[in-house]
C-alpha cells in the first residue's frame, strides 16, 4: 500500500516532493492491527492543484491500513519542530526515509521547547482522560478503545521525559516501564492492560475504568518530574 502511495506522490507532485518519511510504530518494527501507519510529505511547495491528484489513493489507504499523512513544506520542518517538539522529537527517534534525503538528519530540538511542549502535552492529556471518563466511564467497549490510543502519546511521553533526565530508553514501551518503575505501587498490571488494549482493543470487564484513572495517575506523575526539569 506505501509503494502504491508513493508512486501516486511521485507522479503526482514531481519536482515539489523533497522527501517521504514513514515515523512511529510502522518506521521501528512495532506496528500492530491497531496502529496508525504515519507518512509525513515533505514538499518544497504545497501545490493544491497537484495535491488533489492523491486524494483516491490517500482515501484507499487510510481505509485499508489507517494511513495517516502529513504535508510538510521543507521550509517548516525547523518552525515545525519548534512548535510541536514533543512529537517531533519521537519523530527523529523514529522514522524511515522512504525517498529523497533525510530531512531530520540534522534536526537539533531546543531543550527549552521540549520541556515546555510535554508539560503541554502531558496536562492535555490528563484533562482529556478526565473529560474522557466522566463522558464515557459507563461504557466499558469505548474506554477500551480510548486506552489503546492513549498508549502511544504515554509512552513516546516517557521516553522524552527519560531523555531530558538523561537516561534515554531503548523504546517508547521500555521507557513507560522504567518511568513506571520509579513511582509508588505495582505498575505492572496497568502496562499489561495498555499493551492488551493496543493489541486487541479489548480489555476484561470491569478493567477499563479503573486502568484510565491509573493512566490519569501516571500522567500527573510524569507532568510533575517535567516542571522539575531544568529548562536549559
Amino acid at each position: 500500500m506505501l509503494d502504491e502511495v508513493l508512486t501516486a506522490a511521485q507522479e503526482a507532485l514531481g519536482e515539489d516532493l523533497h522527501a517521504a518519511v514513514l515515523f512511529g510504530s510502522a518506521a521501528d518494527g512495532q506496528l500492530r492491527a491497531t496502529s496508525d501507519v504515519n507518512l509525513i510529505l515533505v514538499l518544497e511547495r504545497f501545490s493544491p492543484a497537484r495535491v488533489e491528484a492523491l486524494r483516491g489513493p490517500l482515501a484507499l489507504a487510510q481505509a485499508a491500513v489507517r494511513l495517516s499523512t502529513m504535508f510538510l513544506r521543507r521550509d517548516e520542518v525547523e518552525g515545525a519542530a519548534g512548535a510541536f517538539a514533543q512529537k517531533f522529537a519521537d519523530i527523529k527517534r523514529r522514522h524511515r526515509v522512504l525517498l529523497g534525503p533525510d530531512p531530520f538528519a540534522d534536526l537539533v530540538i531546543p531543550r527549552p521547547r521540549l520541556v515546555a511542549r510535554l508539560d503541554q502535552v502531558l496536562l492535555n492529556l490528563t484533562l482529556r482522560m478526565r473529560a474522557l471518563y466522566v463522558a464515557r466511564g459507563d461504557r466499558e467497549e469505548q474506554l477500551a478503545y480510548l486506552v489503546a490510543d492513549l498508549t502511544g502519546p504515554l509512552r513516546t511521553s516517557a521516553q522524552s521525559l527519560l531523555e531530558l533526565e538523561g537516561r534515554p530508553a531503548a523504546s517508547p514501551k521500555e521507557a513507560l516501564r522504567t518511568v513506571a518503575g520509579t513511582l509508588p505501587g505495582d505498575w505492572a498490571p496497568v502496562l499489561a492492560r495498555l499493551s492488551e488494549a493496543r493489541e486487541q482493543r479489548t480489555l476484561p470487564p470491569g478493567v477499563a475504568g479503573p486502568t484510565l484513572c491509573r493512566l490519569i495517575e501516571l500522567a500527573e506523575a510524569m507532568r510533575g518530574r517535567v516542571r522539575a526539569l531544568p529548562a536549559a
